[in-house]
């Protein structure tokens, strides 16, 4: 990414009136902004920023408006090549949120410019609304677990097996083929990242020779399980699901945010990693199996007349632990969220693959 040609700032600085009503008019024609107050910024490296930054507007409108005052832009960081992850997420906002009847972020403009690699996503200021932005340290209380896994149900259940996934919804990547399949297998990219992690940080590296598996060993198991997974029964995932990706309403329910990994691919992907860095480990063990069979009663609720079998649900979320261990966090730098949620995460998923016994499957495989 170039710095000195990019179309959407990557500072609150260059985010001007113009620039925004340009962004709101594809939506909103008659939009016309006319102050900007920046209220904050939150850039890489201060930590709880990952793959994007976000910056918090006050705008001023020349005429009476729906729109918001306060508005949140989230914008490309520089350090990643994360261009695949903000292009998707934007084909999400403007393909695919409008028809969802979930809780998720109302986003207001969203546009990616592939030539300088930056984003631009206006969206609504969740805080207004009261919500509490969950991490792997504090207690998340069961019952949020479980709202958040019925707004997973929710999701599913609607493209449950759906003629649409090679019809007009063939667009959505998989995790077999696209852009961020791509991304997560050429040996230059992620995998690159996630050696190169694994042998300058001392505790991930110790973590990984817990499991008595080596690198190389983690990624071939990671794409069996895909490559297994897409045989089985296909709907539309958020596709990263830590606790980190939701918020909690002051009513108790549960929404998903940051949608850059949205994919086709099978439920267990998007439960199994909720489950593991939502609840602490000893609450895991003790409710994962209650919680599984609650995401199958509301998948049926919510119409899948063929859901899986419990004991098939079991194998594939023992399966599917692998993926939160290679991408969900190795891949992570400790600067994207800081030392005490970066351990804790690598600690809850490491914990979920002992217990769940995943290299003995990825092994039979």
């Amino acid at each position: 990414m170039t710095t000195d040609a990019v179309k959407y700032p990557l500072t609150a600085e260059g985010w001007t009136p113009r620039l925004l009503t340009e962004l709101l008019q594809k939506q909103r024609p008659g939009a016309q902004v006319e102050t900007v107050t920046v209220v904050e910024g939150n850039y890489y490296g201060e930590g709880m920023v990952s793959t994007a930054g976000r910056i918090t507007f006050d705008l001023g409108y020349a005429a009476p408006s729906d729109l918001p005052r306060r508005v949140v832009v989230k914008i490309a960081q520089t350090v990643l090549a994360a261009q695949p992850l903000y292009d998707n997420e934007v084909a999400f906002y403007e393909r695919l949120r409008p028809e969802l009847d979930i809780e998720a972020p109302q986003v207001f403009a969203s546009a990616f410019d592939s030539e300088s690699g930056t984003l631009a996503l206006v969206m609504e200021d969740l805080r207004v609304r009261g919500i509490r932005f969950p991490n792997v340290t504090v207690p998340v209380a069961l019952d949020s677990i479980s709202d958040l896994i019925d707004t997973l149900a929710r999701l599913h259940a609607r493209y449950w097996q759906s003629a649409r996934l090679s019809g007009d919804l063939s667009w959505v990547q998989s995790h077999m083929a696209g852009p961020l399949h791509d991304m997560f297998h050429k040996p230059d990219m992620v995998p690159a990242m996630i050696a190169e992690q694994v042998r300058t940080e001392q505790f991930k590296r110790e973590m990984v020779q817990r499991l008595g598996l080596t690198v190389e060993q983690l990624y071939d198991g990671f794409r069996a399980v895909q490559a297994h997974q897409a045989r089985l029964p296909q709907t539309i995932l958020h596709g990263d699901t830590h606790i980190g990706n939701t918020y909690l309403l002051p009513d108790g329910r549960g929404g998903l945010l940051d949608w850059q990994l949205f994919v086709r691919g099978y439920c267990m992907h998007d439960v199994g990693y909720l489950i593991a860095t939502g609840l602490s480990i000893e609450d895991r063990r003790r409710h994962e199996r209650e919680l599984l069979d609650h995401y199958l009663d509301r998948l049926k609720a919510h119409g899948v007349a063929d859901a899986p079998s419990r004991e098939d649900i079991w194998t594939e979320y023992r399966r599917a632990a692998v993926w939160n261990v290679y991408i969900g966090w190795l891949t992570t730098p400790v600067v994207n969220y800081g030392w005490e949620i970066g351990v804790m995460a690598h600690l809850r998923v490491m914990t979920a693959f002992e217990d769940l016994e995943t290299a003995k499957l990825l092994a039979s495989m």
